[in-house]
């Protein structure tokens, strides 16, 4: 290693445990470092040329290295050589030739370069990882930044949107503005482009109430496998670091600005009205396995940070199929996850988090334990015990698949939701009973838990897998461009493209193709839970059969916001029908149906018929060839009071599904045909009714071929 001076002069004073990273206090820098098997540290200032001045750290309380620095002020560029052994068969993999990011560093300047020096082995060795590698690595090691935390927020809070009238909105911080026109070329794809007025503008009048941004984290975005491709890590799900926001995503050309930039766009939301969710990613790092990267918390302390296997410490358990999982067992690894959900929460104002790969965090020994240290000490924690917490419930290890296991407070991604609603409409055998439990929340995953509705995050798509436009043109994904031979992504897909493969000018098929988007989005939108929406369904965004994009940086992920009038149309659909819901309480329970008679009445607050107005009996709900089905949703019925004690009610709705390729005639059933219905949504229309057809009595109600058609009881 080659060091040169920035200054000799240097004071070290011995500084403090706390705050872990590095921490100006208006005089100097405050560095601390937790590394429990090391055996010295080296904190490395780097000038705006690259010179490198090595100072050592000898203060260590509680595994903590730490000093203080007179004079380092905002902007300083450093990392870390830590000493030890370098022992892989113990779990030791300690290197001093490789320049290590911060694990609390609160910013970082660029993207990691790949290249060999990165690795603590020497590649040419018979015996790989045993080896030591004694080239230096920090010619390819973005820098830390000290930076300066204060920032004028003006008042700005947590909105704190009830979770049962919250809409999120899934999407990429560079994918969903790189492309659109009505904002400056020079902040498209960037936390300032999120911020523009004129995208803001587009999610308030869709009626988003909250946007769920993929990884924002700085991430690892040219592993080797990729690099070598010339492909990029373009979904995020790589993280080197969990406290800095990705500065590729910044438009700002002074390191550090990337923190002010993305608090600006969190006030900018909020005054709209719109909460910030973070997908983050707790369950592993962009490291890898052993044969991974040394960049960050391998070099600091591989045996602590990581969890390795019990009887080969050599080697990483994976419970995430990314090559490493994080020891949640350490106490230390747990409170650097709690620091960094807490520092997002109080000081960059987000609302709440989606947790990556769940289940993994909850994996004490070989098992999901969802009483978890982890998930005891969130509930318990004052600051994150009251923002969104979402779950991806599954991981890829045995028994991971844990979709409404997770406890109170959370909320899951419900992959049988999904499943049920994309097997329903595609015309599979799938149950009316696991239909309708979908519909109505899925009380069978949350009920007895003592959670509400709102535990079920709703989903048709999402960034992993095919858009709406894909899931209705493709029934193969068509990955080629991954350059993997498309053997990646998933192959059992649950699309159907409605009778041609991909693009085609076939009249019929493109018809039904169009009814089919709002099927989805309709039976999303009224269902009970939360509802996602995928960035750019609403816009009939394609990814060409792509699905598997978490590599392309290109326009095959990026929103085109440029499309011809005839696509508008789904739009203005999609804003509709969000009103709709946003409108109508009896679509957003806080509680569950129950079916309780209403006094002098037969009918209850939910009910669900047959074609021929029969109610469905228990024998029925396990047919799995019946494609067609009505709900009764009683608007007089609703378990709940506003703000100010009042009952809520409603307005009442008949909501009538045919999975059907053709056209059934339902009956309107006996003590509602007393009434008279309207039309309101007629999916195989490309628009909300005006004036729609009135039905009462006898009158038969038809419903087009695989279509859904949604009844108001007129006043």
């Amino acid at each position: 290693m080659v060091s040169q001076p920035i200054n000799m002069h240097l004071e070290v004073w011995p500084g403090k445990v706390y705050p872990l990273g590095s921490y100006w206090d208006g005089k100097g820098t405050n560095f601390a470092l937790f590394s429990e098997n090391a055996t010295a540290v080296e904190l490395c200032l780097f000038d705006k040329d690259g010179k490198e001045q090595q100072v050592s750290i000898t203060e260590v309380d509680n595994h903590v290295w730490h000093g203080y620095i007179p004079g380092i002020s905002p902007g300083q560029r450093y990392g870390y050589r830590v000493h030890g052994p370098y022992d892989p068969g113990a779990g030791h993999r300690f290197n001093p030739n490789k320049l290590l990011i911060d694990p609390y560093a609160k910013a970082i300047e660029g993207d990691v370069i790949n290249g060999p020096e990165l690795s603590g082995y020497n590649w040419e060795d018979p015996e790989e990882d045993l080896s030591f590698s004694e080239t230096d690595s920090a010619h390819l090691i973005p820098k830390s930044i000290v930076i300066d935390e204060s920032f004028d927020w003006e008042g700005d809070q947590l909105l704190q949107t009830p979770f049962h009238e919250t809409i999120i909105y899934e999407t990429h911080v560079k994918g969903f503005t790189k492309l659109q026109p009505n904002i400056p070329e020079e902040i498209r794809g960037t936390y300032s482009g999120l911020a523009h007025p004129a995208v803001i503008s587009h999610l308030q009048t869709l009626g988003i109430t909250a946007v769920e941004l993929m990884p924002v984290h700085h991430f690892l975005a040219y592993p080797g496998h990729l690099a070598d491709k010339e492909l990029k890590n373009y979904w995020g799900y790589d993280s080197i670091n969990f406290f800095a926001p990705y500065s590729g995503y910044s438009s700002a050309t002074v390191p550090g600005e990337q923190v002010q930039e993305f608090k600006e766009m969190v006030k900018a939301l909020h005054k709209a009205g719109i909460e910030v969710i973070l997908d983050v990613v707790y369950n592993h790092t962009g490291e890898g396995n052993h044969l991974g990267p040394t960049v960050s918390m391998r070099g600091v302390d591989n045996a602590c940070y990581y969890r390795l296997v019990d009887d080969n410490l050599r080697y990483n358990m994976d419970f995430t199929g990314c090559g490493n999982s994080l020891n949640v067992r350490h106490p230390q690894i747990l409170k650097l996850i709690m620091d960094s959900l807490r520092y997002w929460v109080l000081e960059m104002h987000v609302d709440g988090f989606r947790f990556d790969l769940a289940s993994a965090l909850a994996r004490e020994l070989y098992d999901v334990n969802n009483l978890g240290s982890f998930f005891n000490i969130i509930h318990q924690d004052p600051v994150l015990s009251d923002v969104k917490l979402i779950a991806e419930p599954w991981d890829v290890g045995p028994g991971g698949y844990q979709v409404g296991n997770f406890p109170l407070l959370w909320s899951e991604w419900n992959g049988r939701y999904r499943d049920t609603v994309r097997d329903f409409w595609r015309g599979e055998d799938r149950t009316l009973g696991e239909f309708a439990y979908r519909f109505t929340g899925s009380s069978d995953l949350y009920e007895t838990t003592g959670r509400s509705p709102y535990a079920s995050i709703n989903f048709i798509t999402a960034h992993d897998g095919f858009p709406l436009y894909d899931l209705v043109s493709y029934n193969e994904k068509h990955n080629e461009a991954n350059e993997e031979n498309n053997c990646d992504g998933e192959s059992h897909n649950r699309s159907w493209n409605c009778g041609a493969e991909g693009d085609t000018d076939d009249p019929q098929v493109l018809a039904l193709r169009e009814r089919q988007k709002r099927n989805f989005l309709v039976t999303l939108m009224l269902s009970q839970g939360i509802p996602m929406l995928l960035a750019g369904d609403e816009m009939e965004r394609s990814q060409g059969g792509n699905n598997n994009a978490y590599c392309q940086d290109s326009e095959i992920s990026w929103l085109n916001w440029e499309f011809p009038e005839e696509k508008a149309q789904l739009l203005d659909f999609t804003r509709q029908l969000i009103y709709f819901r946003r409108k109508h309480p009896v679509f957003q329970r806080r509680k569950w149906f129950q079916g309780r008679p209403i006094y002098g009445k037969t009918v209850n607050d939910i009910a669900w018929f047959n074609p021929d107005g029969s109610e469905m009996e228990d024998e029925e709900w396990g047919v799995g060839f019946a494609k067609a089905i009505a709900v009764f949703l009683n608007g007089q019925e609703i378990p709940r009071r506003n703000r100010y004690g009042q009952r809520v009610i409603d307005e009442s709705f008949i909501v009538f599904f045919n999975a059907h390729w053709e056209s059934i005639e339902f009956k309107l059933p006996e003590g509602l045909n007393e009434q008279q219905w309207v039309a309101l949504i007629d999916t195989k229309e490309p628009s909300f009714l005006e004036d729609g057809p009135t039905y009462t009595g006898d009158k038969a109600v038809p419903v087009f071929g695989q279509s859904v058609l949604v009844l108001r009881r007129a006043e």
